[in-house]
């Protein structure tokens, strides 16, 4: 038997209105707080700069060249009484660090001129033979050359400047001018932020690190091509209200999915940088920085810049073709 269902009912559990009864944009002032978060973003942007140029990057052996040993003992290892036998040997700028689990770990040496990689990994194999009971295993052994760490450096830059530049072609082309500075600057803002916390805390910057930057390039753009993207609609769509309110609606609407997408990647980089191990530490620290950072860009940086450079509805308006009235009269 089928029950009387008030049709009434029926139209407020459709899923459109169900749609629009959990998903209203919220009413958040951003651009009313812009100036703050841009002094904020000069501040951080000043700290990272004169990091970059007074301490540099803390490069791995990819960009310096050098020697890896990764090795494996029965026992437990003491890091530190690695370090103090490798410092006794000669070695007193060896990065040692565990390699998956307390028996396994993984030494860094820089090149010597007086020795060979060979020599290296033969002594440094004598060396630590002593510091645990056991048979120790060497798993494998790096050698990168100087040559090789330059021009892993040189082409890294490259690729950065080379993304940047591209970007800008693309957003140049697809964007109103004002809103194309305003995402290159949000990805400058980013990828200087990054480094600077790499540079600031001296982080172990390698290639793995490098990729990692140019993945917040990518992230960084699409997040702001996005809210671009409705700010561009909403200028057209919204007859009535400021560029300020204009932009504030845009971020607004755009909110719940930029929230989203930020959450559920920094879940994934969270677990990586976790269970991920040493070898993908600094890869997960770089995107996270990134996402975080990106995220925060698009909203106050991108946005901001924009409305700052005098982004408003005569700018994005289609123009109309003359003759375009005639064609619709009968």
């Amino acid at each position: 038997m089928r029950l009387p269902i008030n049709s009434g009912v029926i139209g407020l559990l459709n899923r459109e209105n169900l749609m629009q009864l959990f998903q209203k944009p919220p009413h958040f002032d951003f651009m009313g707080k812009r100036v703050p978060a841009m002094v904020f973003s000069a501040i951080l942007l000043l700290v990272s700069l004169g990091s970059l140029v007074t301490q540099g990057l803390n490069f791995g052996l990819d960009f310096t060249g050098g020697t890896l040993i990764e090795m494996g003992y029965e026992t437990p290892v003491d890091l530190t009484k690695v370090r103090g036998q490798l410092e006794t040997a000669g070695f007193p700028e060896a990065v040692v660090q565990h390699f998956g689990t307390s028996r396994d770990i993984l030494v860094r040496i820089a090149p010597h001129k007086d020795r060979s990689n060979a020599d290296i990994s033969s002594v440094v194999m004598d060396t630590l033979r002593g510091v645990e009971g056991g048979e120790v295993n060497m798993r494998r052994v790096e050698f990168v050359g100087p040559q090789v760490g330059d021009e892993l450096a040189n082409d890294g830059g490259l690729a950065m400047i080379y993304a940047l530049l591209t970007i800008l072609i693309y957003v140049g082309f697809r964007f109103e001018y004002r809103l194309a500075i305003g995402s290159v600057l949000a990805l400058a803002h980013d990828v200087i932020i990054t480094l600077g916390v790499f540079s600031l805390f001296q982080l172990d910057f390698d290639l793995t690190v490098l990729a990692a930057v140019l993945a917040v390039i990518g992230y960084s753009l699409n997040d702001t091509i996005v809210v671009f993207d409705r700010i561009r609609e909403n200028f057209r769509k919204m007859r009535k209200g400021s560029s300020e309110e204009v932009v504030n609606a845009s971020l607004n609407q755009t909110l719940s999915r930029t929230m989203m997408t930020s959450i559920t990647t920094l879940l994934v980089l969270i677990a990586l940088f976790v269970v991920g191990g040493e070898l993908i530490h600094g890869f997960a620290t770089a995107l996270i920085i990134g996402v975080v950072v990106g995220t925060y860009s698009s909203i106050y940086v991108a946005s901001a810049s924009a409305l700052m450079l005098g982004i408003s509805k005569v700018d994005l308006m289609p123009v109309e073709k003359e003759g375009e009235d005639l064609e619709d009269i009968p």
